[in-house]
């Protein structure tokens, strides 16, 4: 094959075929097919786009690049595409776990404005994300859940590609996506995949209609490789929950898994969503009825039997919740801001909230960057309170006093809109996809 020949073809709008797709990915992930002509083939996809055909023939080929597991036991897994204070994994995996469904979760670290669901984790002191394909079916296959990185097995070919297209600007191309997060996914051998597609300020699809056309590419093309599927479009133009940062997340997951009575409304809203996606995996796997499948999750929510799975898990993993309860108690450096007129919060950017985070400490600006793990904001109000001048709004939160605080403080402000009028409730579910 010429690789040339293949960047021609696409580059001109044409379908490739399957043996094409097969024979680039498998030459690129040896090294005979250079990264620049990777490169020129990935911007090409960007700008023509694929079929549904080619798009699962890269996925399938991404996703045979490496080791595929697979399971006798129930399975399903939760994927989200990403957002501001997104804790959710935190919660659903467990959850999941807690109904008898065992789930096999490949998670990443954060790249940019906010740590991933691994760098959350591992605030937690012991716990590591860093398993062996070995240890990690272990532990799916022992307590029912285990939320680990991806290895080198998994993949290796949308590892090598990922990297490139994160500096060619080919990351926005639902055809690479897709191959990208079901390639992963299909590897873990989950029966069940469920997807969290957001959508707003925070996520990086900004429109219901590209969020929505992502959903629909990921449910086809798991159903396509044989999976069960279904999808959430979700909101996120204000942050989920109050905390957005790393320890604090995880301590916001733990109240929730505790079922703790003081929780606030917008904290309760964020379980509700835990609910319904732990359920969507639970009634597509088990294959009963929706409103079963809620029931069942508030119910091992609320005799904490998913708390004790997050706390297997973690012990697992080499976590200790005592220390991470220890080092929470330690005092750190606070700066709050304040409402500064009357009125009702009718908006809470959320990537404005996800940058003053960032410039805090709370996101790597590239791989292998270290964070600060207290470092983060936490929100005292939610859209549609009504404040009054000097009422608190948020307070940032550092491990010691940082440089460029006027800076943070400032992007923290500019996340606040505040307004005479009440803004109309809105759903943090937008749309199914099934």
């Amino acid at each position: 094959m010429i690789a040339k020949v293949v960047i021609d073809k696409k580059r001109e709008g044409h379908a490739l075929g399957s043996a094409e797709i097969r024979e680039f990915i498998e030459g690129f992930t040896r090294g005979e097919i250079p990264d620049y002509q990777m490169s020129a083939l990935a911007m090409a996809i960007c700008c023509r786009g694929m079929t549904e055909r080619e798009t699962a023939d890269l996925t399938e080929t991404m996703k045979n690049s490496g080791t595929c597991l697979s399971w006798e036991i129930p399975t399903a897994d939760k994927h989200s595409t990403g957002g501001v204070g997104d804790k959710l994994s935190l919660v659903i995996q467990p959850l999941a776990a807690a109904c008898g469904v065992s789930v096999p979760s490949l998670t990443g670290r954060g790249l940019g404005l906010t740590g991933g669901t691994a760098d959350k984790l591992e605030t937690i002191p012991g716990y590591s994300c860093a398993q062996t394909l070995e240890r990690f079916q272990e532990i799916v296959k022992t307590v029912g859940v285990s939320l680990s990185v991806q290895t080198d097995d998994i993949t290796p070919a949308d590892k090598k590609l990922y990297a490139l297209r994160d500096v060619t600007g080919t990351v926005a191309s639902i055809p690479l996506i897709v191959a990208s997060i079901l390639s992963k996914k299909l590897a873990e051998g989950a029966h069940t995949l469920v997807f969290d597609v957001k959508c707003g300020k925070g996520a990086f699809m900004k429109t219901r209609e590209d969020a929505t056309g992502l959903a629909n590419a990921l449910v086809a093309g798991a159903k396509a490789a044989g999976r069960k599927a279904a999808a959430l479009v979700t909101d996120m133009d204000a942050p989920l929950g109050y905390a957005v940062g790393n320890a604090n997340e995880v301590q916001e997951a733990l109240d929730i898994l505790k079922c703790v009575s003081s929780l606030e409304s917008r904290v309760l809203a964020v379980t509700d969503l835990c609910v319904e996606f732990a359920a969507l995996m639970v009634s597509l796997e088990k294959e009963i009825k929706l409103d079963e499948a809620r029931q069942m999750c508030r119910e091992k929510l609320e005799k904490g039997l998913a708390l004790g799975k997050f706390e297997e898990m973690v012990t697992a993993h080499g976590g200790d919740l005592e220390r991470f309860e220890r080092f929470m108690a330690k005092p750190t450096f606070k700066f709050r801001i304040q409402a500064m007129k009357s009125g009702y919060v009718t908006a809470i950017d959320a990537e404005k909230v996800a940058r003053a985070a960032f410039m805090l400490g709370a996101g790597h600006a590239q791989a292998g960057d270290r964070i600060d793990p207290r470092a983060g904001v936490t929100l005292a109000v939610k859209v549609g309170d009504r404040v009054a001048v000097g009422a608190p709004l948020a307070t940032l939160e550092k491990s010691t006093e940082p440089d460029g605080l006027d800076a943070a403080a400032a992007e923290l402000y500019k996340a606040f809109q505040v307004s005479p009028t009440a803004p109309e409730a809105k759903p943090l579910i937008l749309e199914r996809i099934s």
